[in-house]
Protein backbone atom coordinates (compact mmCIF):
# COMPACT_ATOMS: atom_id res chain seq x y z
CA UNK A 1 0.00 0.00 0.00
CA UNK A 2 1.26 3.23 -0.82
CA UNK A 3 2.19 5.40 1.86
CA UNK A 4 0.87 9.28 1.92
CA UNK A 5 2.87 10.04 4.89
CA UNK A 6 4.31 13.87 5.11
CA UNK A 7 3.57 14.64 0.96
CA UNK A 8 0.78 16.80 0.24
CA UNK A 9 -1.80 15.53 -2.79
CA UNK A 10 -0.58 18.20 -5.11
CA UNK A 11 3.32 17.13 -4.65
CA UNK A 12 2.10 13.45 -4.72
CA UNK A 13 0.61 13.94 -8.17
CA UNK A 14 3.16 16.13 -9.50
CA UNK A 15 0.49 18.91 -9.51
CA UNK A 16 2.13 22.50 -9.02
CA UNK A 17 -0.26 24.83 -7.13
CA UNK A 18 -0.62 28.39 -8.63
CA UNK A 19 -1.27 31.90 -7.94
CA UNK A 20 -4.88 32.98 -9.42
CA UNK A 21 -5.44 35.88 -10.86
CA UNK A 22 -7.33 35.33 -13.40
CA UNK A 23 -11.01 35.25 -11.25
CA UNK A 24 -13.72 32.22 -10.32
CA UNK A 25 -12.75 30.11 -13.42
CA UNK A 26 -13.84 26.65 -13.75
CA UNK A 27 -10.39 26.10 -15.35
CA UNK A 28 -8.88 27.04 -12.28
CA UNK A 29 -10.80 25.44 -9.92
CA UNK A 30 -13.11 28.28 -9.09
CA UNK A 31 -12.28 29.51 -5.46
CA UNK A 32 -11.16 28.52 -2.49
CA UNK A 33 -14.02 27.25 -0.16
CA UNK A 34 -13.79 28.63 3.77
CA UNK A 35 -12.96 26.07 6.25
CA UNK A 36 -16.95 26.33 7.65
CA UNK A 37 -17.57 24.98 4.36
CA UNK A 38 -14.98 21.90 4.11
CA UNK A 39 -16.13 21.24 7.43
CA UNK A 40 -19.72 21.26 6.89
CA UNK A 41 -18.73 18.31 3.87
CA UNK A 42 -16.99 16.20 6.00
CA UNK A 43 -19.48 15.85 9.05
CA UNK A 44 -21.94 15.06 5.60
CA UNK A 45 -19.25 12.15 4.67
CA UNK A 46 -20.04 10.37 7.63
CA UNK A 47 -23.92 9.68 7.47
CA UNK A 48 -26.19 7.91 4.75
CA UNK A 49 -29.30 10.55 4.20
CA UNK A 50 -32.89 10.36 2.39
CA UNK A 51 -31.29 12.21 -0.64
CA UNK A 52 -34.97 13.48 -1.41
CA UNK A 53 -35.39 14.92 2.02
CA UNK A 54 -31.94 16.53 1.64
CA UNK A 55 -32.36 17.91 -1.62
CA UNK A 56 -36.12 19.25 -0.16
CA UNK A 57 -34.56 21.15 2.97
CA UNK A 58 -31.50 22.55 0.85
CA UNK A 59 -34.26 23.70 -1.03
CA UNK A 60 -36.05 25.66 1.40
CA UNK A 61 -32.38 27.53 2.37
CA UNK A 62 -32.01 28.69 -1.03
CA UNK A 63 -35.71 29.71 -1.49
CA UNK A 64 -35.38 31.91 1.70
CA UNK A 65 -32.31 33.62 0.70
CA UNK A 66 -33.12 34.58 -3.31
CA UNK A 67 -36.77 35.59 -2.27
CA UNK A 68 -38.02 32.77 -4.59
CA UNK A 69 -40.91 30.09 -3.87
CA UNK A 70 -38.42 27.23 -4.19
CA UNK A 71 -34.78 26.16 -4.64
CA UNK A 72 -32.90 23.20 -5.85
CA UNK A 73 -28.87 22.57 -5.64
CA UNK A 74 -27.54 21.65 -8.62
CA UNK A 75 -24.37 20.58 -10.83
CA UNK A 76 -22.95 23.87 -11.38
CA UNK A 77 -24.83 26.88 -12.95
CA UNK A 78 -24.53 24.97 -16.72
CA UNK A 79 -26.39 21.79 -15.17
CA UNK A 80 -29.01 24.77 -13.54
CA UNK A 81 -29.83 25.89 -17.17
CA UNK A 82 -30.12 22.56 -18.53
CA UNK A 83 -33.00 22.00 -15.97
CA UNK A 84 -34.64 24.96 -16.43
CA UNK A 85 -35.00 24.30 -20.20
CA UNK A 86 -36.18 20.83 -19.25
CA UNK A 87 -38.72 21.79 -16.85
CA UNK A 88 -39.96 24.41 -19.32
CA UNK A 89 -40.44 21.71 -21.80
CA UNK A 90 -41.98 19.29 -19.87
CA UNK A 91 -44.06 20.58 -16.27
CA UNK A 92 -44.28 17.33 -14.37
CA UNK A 93 -45.47 15.56 -16.50
CA UNK A 94 -43.60 12.42 -15.73
CA UNK A 95 -43.83 10.82 -19.71
CA UNK A 96 -42.52 14.28 -21.12
CA UNK A 97 -39.95 13.44 -18.45
CA UNK A 98 -38.96 10.23 -19.42
CA UNK A 99 -39.28 11.45 -23.23
CA UNK A 100 -36.08 14.19 -23.12
CA UNK A 101 -34.10 15.03 -25.00
CA UNK A 102 -37.19 13.91 -27.60
CA UNK A 103 -39.11 16.84 -27.87
CA UNK A 104 -41.27 16.45 -30.43
CA UNK A 105 -44.78 17.24 -29.78
CA UNK A 106 -44.11 19.07 -26.93
CA UNK A 107 -43.72 23.36 -26.68
CA UNK A 108 -39.62 23.13 -27.49
CA UNK A 109 -38.44 26.42 -28.36
CA UNK A 110 -36.52 28.73 -26.24
CA UNK A 111 -35.72 32.55 -27.31
CA UNK A 112 -32.46 33.67 -27.27
CA UNK A 113 -30.79 37.01 -27.80
CA UNK A 114 -28.06 36.65 -30.31
CA UNK A 115 -25.64 38.91 -27.88
CA UNK A 116 -26.22 36.41 -25.35
CA UNK A 117 -25.08 33.63 -27.49
CA UNK A 118 -21.84 31.99 -25.52
CA UNK A 119 -21.09 28.69 -25.23
CA UNK A 120 -23.42 27.65 -22.14
CA UNK A 121 -26.85 28.05 -24.35
CA UNK A 122 -25.71 24.31 -25.71
CA UNK A 123 -27.16 23.08 -22.20
CA UNK A 124 -30.50 24.04 -23.33
CA UNK A 125 -29.86 22.32 -26.29
CA UNK A 126 -28.54 19.17 -24.45
CA UNK A 127 -32.45 19.24 -22.78
CA UNK A 128 -33.78 18.88 -26.37
CA UNK A 129 -34.63 22.71 -27.03
CA UNK A 130 -34.85 24.22 -29.86
CA UNK A 131 -33.03 27.91 -29.71
CA UNK A 132 -34.52 30.66 -31.73
CA UNK A 133 -32.26 34.06 -32.09
CA UNK A 134 -33.41 37.61 -31.93
CA UNK A 135 -31.48 40.63 -32.78
CA UNK A 136 -27.83 41.48 -33.03
CA UNK A 137 -25.20 42.05 -30.88
CA UNK A 138 -26.03 45.66 -31.27
CA UNK A 139 -29.21 45.85 -30.62
CA UNK A 140 -32.46 44.02 -30.51
CA UNK A 141 -35.93 45.91 -31.05
CA UNK A 142 -39.16 44.79 -28.49
CA UNK A 143 -41.20 43.98 -31.52
CA UNK A 144 -38.30 41.17 -32.75
CA UNK A 145 -38.97 39.73 -28.92
CA UNK A 146 -42.73 39.72 -29.28
CA UNK A 147 -42.76 37.85 -32.83
CA UNK A 148 -40.60 35.24 -32.31
CA UNK A 149 -42.45 34.45 -29.45
CA UNK A 150 -45.37 31.65 -30.45
CA UNK A 151 -47.46 28.12 -29.88
CA UNK A 152 -44.13 26.44 -29.87
CA UNK A 153 -42.04 28.94 -27.49
CA UNK A 154 -41.40 27.10 -23.64
CA UNK A 155 -39.08 30.27 -22.21
CA UNK A 156 -37.37 32.92 -23.36
CA UNK A 157 -33.73 32.67 -21.69
CA UNK A 158 -31.67 35.87 -20.46
CA UNK A 159 -27.84 35.34 -20.42
CA UNK A 160 -25.61 37.41 -18.18
CA UNK A 161 -21.92 37.69 -18.79
CA UNK A 162 -19.07 40.26 -19.94
CA UNK A 163 -20.92 41.35 -23.37
CA UNK A 164 -24.60 42.25 -22.52
CA UNK A 165 -24.59 44.77 -25.88
CA UNK A 166 -27.44 44.01 -28.35
CA UNK A 167 -30.18 42.79 -25.60
CA UNK A 168 -33.21 44.16 -24.49
CA UNK A 169 -33.56 44.92 -20.73
CA UNK A 170 -34.54 42.29 -18.40
CA UNK A 171 -37.19 43.85 -16.77
CA UNK A 172 -38.73 44.76 -20.34
CA UNK A 173 -38.29 40.72 -21.62
CA UNK A 174 -39.47 39.67 -18.41
CA UNK A 175 -43.16 41.91 -19.11
CA UNK A 176 -43.75 41.02 -23.19
CA UNK A 177 -43.07 37.30 -22.31
CA UNK A 178 -45.52 37.14 -19.38
CA UNK A 179 -47.77 38.81 -21.26
CA UNK A 180 -47.99 35.80 -23.81
CA UNK A 181 -47.81 33.35 -20.72
CA UNK A 182 -44.14 32.80 -21.02
CA UNK A 183 -41.93 31.73 -18.38
CA UNK A 184 -38.16 33.74 -18.21
CA UNK A 185 -34.87 31.91 -17.45
CA UNK A 186 -32.20 33.81 -16.40
CA UNK A 187 -28.57 32.23 -16.41
CA UNK A 188 -26.73 34.33 -13.75
CA UNK A 189 -23.74 32.08 -13.20
CA UNK A 190 -20.91 34.75 -12.46
CA UNK A 191 -23.38 37.68 -10.95
CA UNK A 192 -22.74 36.79 -7.56
CA UNK A 193 -21.23 38.93 -5.99
CA UNK A 194 -23.06 41.85 -5.26
CA UNK A 195 -25.16 39.64 -2.93
CA UNK A 196 -27.94 41.82 -3.65
CA UNK A 197 -27.60 40.22 -7.18
CA UNK A 198 -29.06 36.62 -5.46
CA UNK A 199 -32.65 38.07 -5.06
CA UNK A 200 -32.50 40.88 -7.94
CA UNK A 201 -33.53 39.20 -10.76
CA UNK A 202 -35.78 36.87 -8.78
CA UNK A 203 -37.70 40.23 -7.31
CA UNK A 204 -37.81 41.70 -11.22
CA UNK A 205 -39.99 38.76 -11.94
CA UNK A 206 -37.97 35.92 -13.54
CA UNK A 207 -39.48 32.30 -13.29
CA UNK A 208 -35.90 30.78 -12.49
CA UNK A 209 -32.64 31.59 -11.90
CA UNK A 210 -29.39 29.69 -12.05
CA UNK A 211 -26.33 30.90 -10.03
CA UNK A 212 -22.80 29.71 -9.93
CA UNK A 213 -22.20 27.84 -6.40
CA UNK A 214 -18.31 27.78 -6.64
CA UNK A 215 -17.32 31.02 -7.56
CA UNK A 216 -18.02 34.22 -5.36
CA UNK A 217 -20.55 32.42 -3.08
CA UNK A 218 -17.09 30.15 -2.69
CA UNK A 219 -18.78 26.76 -2.30
CA UNK A 220 -17.81 23.25 -3.90
CA UNK A 221 -16.70 24.01 -7.74
CA UNK A 222 -19.39 21.13 -9.05
CA UNK A 223 -22.64 22.94 -7.53
CA UNK A 224 -24.97 25.40 -8.12
CA UNK A 225 -27.99 27.16 -7.21
CA UNK A 226 -31.15 27.09 -9.00
CA UNK A 227 -34.61 29.08 -7.92
CA UNK A 228 -37.66 29.87 -9.39
CA UNK A 229 -41.64 29.67 -8.67
CA UNK A 230 -42.80 26.22 -7.02
CA UNK A 231 -43.85 24.67 -9.84
CA UNK A 232 -40.90 24.79 -12.40
CA UNK A 233 -38.93 24.05 -9.61
CA UNK A 234 -41.01 20.89 -9.05
CA UNK A 235 -40.66 19.81 -12.52
CA UNK A 236 -36.63 20.64 -12.48
CA UNK A 237 -36.60 18.35 -9.90
CA UNK A 238 -38.49 15.79 -11.58
CA UNK A 239 -35.59 15.83 -14.42
CA UNK A 240 -32.67 15.27 -12.31
CA UNK A 241 -30.58 13.27 -10.04
CA UNK A 242 -31.16 11.33 -7.89
CA UNK A 243 -34.38 10.32 -9.74
CA UNK A 244 -33.23 7.68 -12.34
CA UNK A 245 -35.73 9.14 -15.59
CA UNK A 246 -34.70 12.62 -15.98
CA UNK A 247 -32.27 14.33 -18.72
CA UNK A 248 -30.85 15.61 -15.44
CA UNK A 249 -29.31 12.34 -13.89
CA UNK A 250 -25.80 12.85 -15.05
CA UNK A 251 -25.61 15.97 -13.09
CA UNK A 252 -25.82 14.52 -9.80
CA UNK A 253 -24.87 16.62 -6.70
CA UNK A 254 -23.74 14.53 -3.57
CA UNK A 255 -24.55 14.98 -0.25
CA UNK A 256 -21.36 16.25 0.92
CA UNK A 257 -21.46 19.17 -1.50
CA UNK A 258 -25.22 19.79 -0.63
CA UNK A 259 -23.97 20.24 2.57
CA UNK A 260 -20.96 22.80 1.35
CA UNK A 261 -23.32 25.01 -1.05
CA UNK A 262 -25.57 25.46 1.77
CA UNK A 263 -23.09 26.65 4.36
CA UNK A 264 -20.89 28.40 1.63
CA UNK A 265 -24.44 30.86 0.66
CA UNK A 266 -25.46 31.03 4.31
CA UNK A 267 -21.88 32.34 4.86
CA UNK A 268 -22.05 34.43 2.02
CA UNK A 269 -24.87 36.34 3.12
CA UNK A 270 -23.34 37.40 6.13
CA UNK A 271 -19.79 38.74 4.61
CA UNK A 272 -19.32 42.01 4.79
CA UNK A 273 -19.28 42.66 1.34
CA UNK A 274 -18.03 46.29 1.90
CA UNK A 275 -15.18 45.02 3.37
CA UNK A 276 -14.65 42.30 0.99
CA UNK A 277 -14.43 44.63 -1.66
CA UNK A 278 -11.92 46.66 -0.06
CA UNK A 279 -9.73 44.22 0.15
CA UNK A 280 -9.83 43.33 -2.97
CA UNK A 281 -9.26 46.99 -4.20
CA UNK A 282 -6.59 47.55 -2.15
CA UNK A 283 -5.10 44.40 -3.50
CA UNK A 284 -5.48 45.77 -7.22
CA UNK A 285 -3.95 48.63 -6.55
CA UNK A 286 -0.76 46.80 -4.98
CA UNK A 287 -0.34 46.16 -8.86
CA UNK A 288 -1.07 49.48 -9.86
CA UNK A 289 1.25 51.34 -7.82
CA UNK A 290 4.44 48.26 -8.19
CA UNK A 291 4.06 48.95 -12.13
CA UNK A 292 4.53 52.52 -12.39
CA UNK A 293 8.07 53.84 -13.37
CA UNK A 294 8.20 51.13 -16.01
CA UNK A 295 9.28 52.53 -19.50
CA UNK A 296 5.93 51.87 -22.13
CA UNK A 297 3.94 50.45 -19.51
CA UNK A 298 0.92 50.96 -18.06
CA UNK A 299 -0.98 50.28 -15.36
CA UNK A 300 -4.43 51.43 -14.03
CA UNK A 301 -6.74 50.88 -11.91
CA UNK A 302 -10.33 49.58 -12.83
CA UNK A 303 -12.98 50.72 -9.92
CA UNK A 304 -15.89 47.73 -8.95
CA UNK A 305 -19.26 49.13 -10.72
CA UNK A 306 -21.76 46.84 -9.60
CA UNK A 307 -24.48 48.45 -11.51
CA UNK A 308 -22.82 47.81 -14.71
CA UNK A 309 -24.96 44.15 -14.71
CA UNK A 310 -21.87 42.21 -15.72
CA UNK A 311 -19.83 39.59 -14.84
CA UNK A 312 -16.65 41.38 -14.63
CA UNK A 313 -17.79 44.48 -12.64
CA UNK A 314 -18.63 43.62 -9.29
CA UNK A 315 -14.80 44.07 -8.28
CA UNK A 316 -11.95 45.55 -9.15
CA UNK A 317 -8.98 45.06 -10.98
CA UNK A 318 -5.69 45.78 -12.15
CA UNK A 319 -5.33 46.15 -16.21
CA UNK A 320 -1.82 46.29 -17.47
CA UNK A 321 -0.69 46.90 -20.84
CA UNK A 322 2.68 47.79 -22.81
CA UNK A 323 4.43 49.40 -25.92
CA UNK A 324 4.79 45.74 -27.99
CA UNK A 325 7.59 47.89 -29.68
CA UNK A 326 9.47 49.08 -26.76
CA UNK A 327 9.05 44.88 -25.00
CA UNK A 328 9.22 43.19 -27.88
CA UNK A 329 5.87 40.84 -26.18
CA UNK A 330 3.00 40.26 -26.79
CA UNK A 331 -0.41 39.55 -24.28
CA UNK A 332 0.30 35.80 -25.10
CA UNK A 333 3.88 35.96 -24.17
CA UNK A 334 3.37 37.93 -20.85
CA UNK A 335 0.67 35.52 -19.88
CA UNK A 336 3.01 32.04 -20.75
CA UNK A 337 5.89 33.54 -19.45
CA UNK A 338 4.24 34.01 -16.03
CA UNK A 339 2.58 30.24 -16.14
CA UNK A 340 6.48 29.07 -16.62
CA UNK A 341 7.41 30.78 -13.22
CA UNK A 342 7.59 29.12 -9.39
CA UNK A 343 4.73 29.48 -8.42
CA UNK A 344 2.92 29.63 -11.71
CA UNK A 345 0.83 32.81 -12.30
CA UNK A 346 -2.76 32.70 -13.93
CA UNK A 347 -4.51 35.30 -15.65
CA UNK A 348 -6.29 36.33 -18.23
CA UNK A 349 -6.27 39.26 -21.26
CA UNK A 350 -7.95 42.74 -20.55
CA UNK A 351 -10.09 42.42 -23.42
CA UNK A 352 -10.15 43.68 -27.30
CA UNK A 353 -8.45 46.93 -26.13
CA UNK A 354 -5.19 44.81 -25.10
CA UNK A 355 -3.28 44.03 -22.05
CA UNK A 356 -3.87 41.80 -19.32
CA UNK A 357 -6.24 41.80 -16.53
CA UNK A 358 -4.81 40.78 -12.78
CA UNK A 359 -8.24 39.83 -11.05
CA UNK A 360 -7.78 39.78 -7.10
CA UNK A 361 -10.69 38.09 -6.01
CA UNK A 362 -8.93 34.64 -5.05
CA UNK A 363 -5.37 36.27 -4.29
CA UNK A 364 -3.57 35.22 -0.80
CA UNK A 365 -1.67 37.89 1.29
CA UNK A 366 1.20 38.29 -0.71
CA UNK A 367 0.20 37.00 -3.90
CA UNK A 368 -0.19 40.61 -5.28
CA UNK A 369 3.52 41.36 -4.24
CA UNK A 370 4.99 38.11 -6.15
CA UNK A 371 2.70 39.11 -9.19
CA UNK A 372 4.38 42.97 -9.32
CA UNK A 373 7.72 41.48 -9.20
CA UNK A 374 7.21 39.03 -11.82
CA UNK A 375 5.71 41.43 -14.10
CA UNK A 376 8.73 43.75 -13.00
CA UNK A 377 10.93 41.25 -14.22
CA UNK A 378 9.00 40.30 -17.88
CA UNK A 379 8.55 43.81 -19.01
CA UNK A 380 12.07 45.22 -18.26
CA UNK A 381 11.27 46.93 -14.58
CA UNK A 382 14.27 45.34 -13.26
Amino acid sequence: MASYKGEGFYERLGVKPAINAWSWVTVMGGSIMPPPVVRAMEEASRSFVDMHHLNARAGDVIARLTGAEAGLVTAGSAAGMLLQAAACMTGTDPAKVNRLPDTRGMKNQIVLHRAHRVGYVRTYRAAGAKLVEIGDTDRTEEWELETAIGRKTAAVAYVYGPKMGGAIPLESVIEIAHARGVPVIVDAAAMLPPVENLTRYIAAGADMVSFSGGKGVMGPQSTGILCGTKELIAAAYMNSAPNSEGVGRPAKVPKEEIAGIVTALELFVDTDQDAQRADWHQKAQVVVSGLQGITGVGAILVEARPELQDSHSGHARAIVSWDTATTGLTDEDVIARLKEGDPPIYLGTAGPEGGIAVVPVNLCKGEAEIIVDRLRGILGGD
